[in-house]
């Protein structure tokens, strides 16, 4: 045991960063009957957003269903990962429900706070919350894709790529952080807004499976 269990909270239950063999390897621990419930709730479209560090957009609950969904197991003698398996596919529609309608709110609730701030001058906030509504976009083009967002981590540029998006948001995310950095606020908001109405109109394109 690298850490005590439950050293990194309760959504990271700890582990290393380590090196094996000269490649980086991340021991994470999971809580077996804790990922099986929250799989049983996301399936039903009930999901929780929480403070973890290491993850500043937040620990979305559905993360241990992806984890379980897209990891190959090295070491399942009781099967209890195949079976958890299972239960992650197909995609549940009742939690792409639930993602959409959880994260497409917040889209335009962190712009409009980002709005507010930029006339305050308070940068920090600003680049805050821009960073927030681009992890909820993220989060709902995964959602509409069907696909797993297990980490925030370069998760707007992969949305980017993905059958249903938002062809500008790969350009778009770049030149609103360069906007940023050039104390371009109110240039960097209005890309941004333009971003969450054009996901606004793609939502309601697609629809909900519902």
């Amino acid at each position: 045991m690298v850490t005590p269990l439950g050293e990194w909270g309760p959504w990271i239950n700890g582990g290393g960063w380590l090196t094996i063999g000269g490649a980086k390897v991340d021991l994470l621990y999971r809580d077996l009957g804790r990922v099986r419930e929250v799989i049983a709730e996301a399936r039903q479209g009930r999901i929780s957003m929480n403070y973890q560090p290491g993850h500043p957009h937040g620990f979305c609950s559905a993360i241990w269903m992806g984890e379980v969904a897209t990891c190959r197991p090295l070491h399942d003698p009781f099967g209890r990962i195949a079976e958890l398996k299972n239960e992650t596919w197909p995609y549940p529609e009742a939690l792409r429900d639930a993602l959409i309608a959880r994260f497409g709110w917040e889209v335009g609730f962190a712009i409009s706070n980002a709005e507010k701030a930029a006339q305050r001058a308070e940068q920090t906030h600003v680049v805050g919350c821009a960073y927030r509504a681009l992890c909820c976009m993220a989060q709902v083009l995964f959602a509409l894709n069907s696909r797993y967002l297990i980490n925030e981590k370069g998760a707007a540029a992969e949305a980017a790529s993905y059958p249903i998006t938002l062809e500008e948001l790969a350009k778009a995310q770049i030149e609103i952080w360069s906007r940023i950095g050039n104390a371009d606020a109110e240039g960097a908001l209005l890309r941004l807004r333009n971003l969450a109405n054009g996901m606004a109109v793609l939502v309601e394109r697609v629809g909900s499976k519902g």
